[in-house]
């Protein structure tokens, strides 16, 4: 899929080399018929007489001749002003700009791999997108009403309707890991989600929901989880009254750019050494310090606070929670 201002240069591009070809056709088969000279000679007149250069003429012209140059001028200077207007405004619009940054774009989506894609950049996609963007995660907006300042802050913008499968064919969803659907409307969330699933059997969606009773359609429609704003606020606000110290740590863990303490997933790997051990052998609290707070099982099992006698398996994903230094060096033996 082309964006309308790439297709609208494209043509006004096209429609300007057709006039000039066009009124030099017209002018060059004019003297050949009218003056009876040969091609050449009648495509020198021409150039000359557009140009409005004022050398004399080739040959000389008869009565009809000079009126067929009169309209020839009338018409080519009309044609050539409105070339150069139009140009000029393409330049200074930054329409050609615009067009190169949309094709450098297109470039940049086509060599992305294993990213993700946002549908919807209002208050929570732009929070979703700070997140990732601080995670080094990357990513790819889409949005069909958004502001020329909301697409620059995003490194890669697509402002196009987020329910279409050529958009999200677009954005790469073959090759994505997963797709955020935070349009304002459940039914606009709920076209993303079946279009997805369609797209990409393998994908991972998060979807949103506004209301409570959308929420199975959703996994119906193959979201792999959904997520309520409003039924997260209003927990938030009743726990921020009942256990706040539980809130305020929660929220202490999990901001990002916290360098003191994070909590992170680190996932265990085919063949990878922490594979079929336990984390008394693994040793990862006197090793990193960092503490295992739960272990989820490749099967969606959810182990709360193991023991040191715990065996950490294959596909396996550890939550860990420390520093952020010792975090990622952790990580990075992960990855070996």
């Amino acid at each position: 899929m082309k964006l309308q201002p790439q297709n609208d240069l494209r043509k006004k591009i096209i429609l300007l080399a057709v006039l000039q070809t066009l009124i030099v056709f017209l002018g060059t088969a004019g003297y050949m018929v009218i003056e009876g000279w040969n091609a050449f000679d009648s495509l020198y007149m021409v150039v000359i007489t557009l140009a409005t250069i004022g050398y004399q003429e080739v040959l000389p012209l008869t009565d009809a001749g000079r009126g067929f140059t009169i309209v020839l001028i009338i018409l080519g200077v009309g044609v050539l002003a409105y070339t150069v207007n139009t140009a000029m405004r393409i330049v200074l619009e930054g329409e050609l700009v615009e067009a190169l940054g949309r094709r450098k774009m297109e470039k940049t989506i086509k060599e992305m791999k294993g990213h993700y894609i946002i549908c919807g950049y209002g208050r929570m996609g732009q929070i979703i997108c700070r997140e990732l963007r601080s995670n080094n995660v990357p990513y790819i907006v889409i949005e069909k009403e958004r502001s020329e300042e909301d697409m620059e802050s995003a490194e890669l913008f697509l402002k196009a309707d987020a329910t279409k499968d050529e958009v999200l064919l677009e954005a790469g969803i073959e090759r994505a890991n997963g797709l955020i659907s935070v349009l304002s409307t459940d039914a606009q969330n709920l076209f993303v989600v079946l279009s997805a699933r369609g797209l990409n059997p393998t994908l991972k969606i998060v979807a949103r929901a506004g209301e409570e009773s959308t929420e199975c359609k959703l996994i119906r429609a193959g979201a792999d989880r959904v997520v309520s704003p409003y039924n997260i606020g209003g927990l938030k606000i009743a726990h921020t009254i009942l256990k706040p110290a539980v809130v305020d740590f929660i929220e202490f863990a999990t901001k990002s750019g916290n360098i003191d303490l994070q909590i992170e997933e680190l996932t265990v790997t085919e063949g990878s050494e922490f594979a079929n051990r336990t984390l008394s052998d693994l040793g990862i609290g006197r090793k990193y310090g960092v503490i295992i707070m739960a272990v989820k099982r490749a099967s969606g099992e959810m182990l709360f606070n193991p023991t040191h006698k715990s065996i950490v398996e294959a596909g396996d994903t550890l939550i860990a929670l420390g520093e952020v230094y010792k975090l990622r060096g952790l990580e990075q033996m992960f990855k070996k």
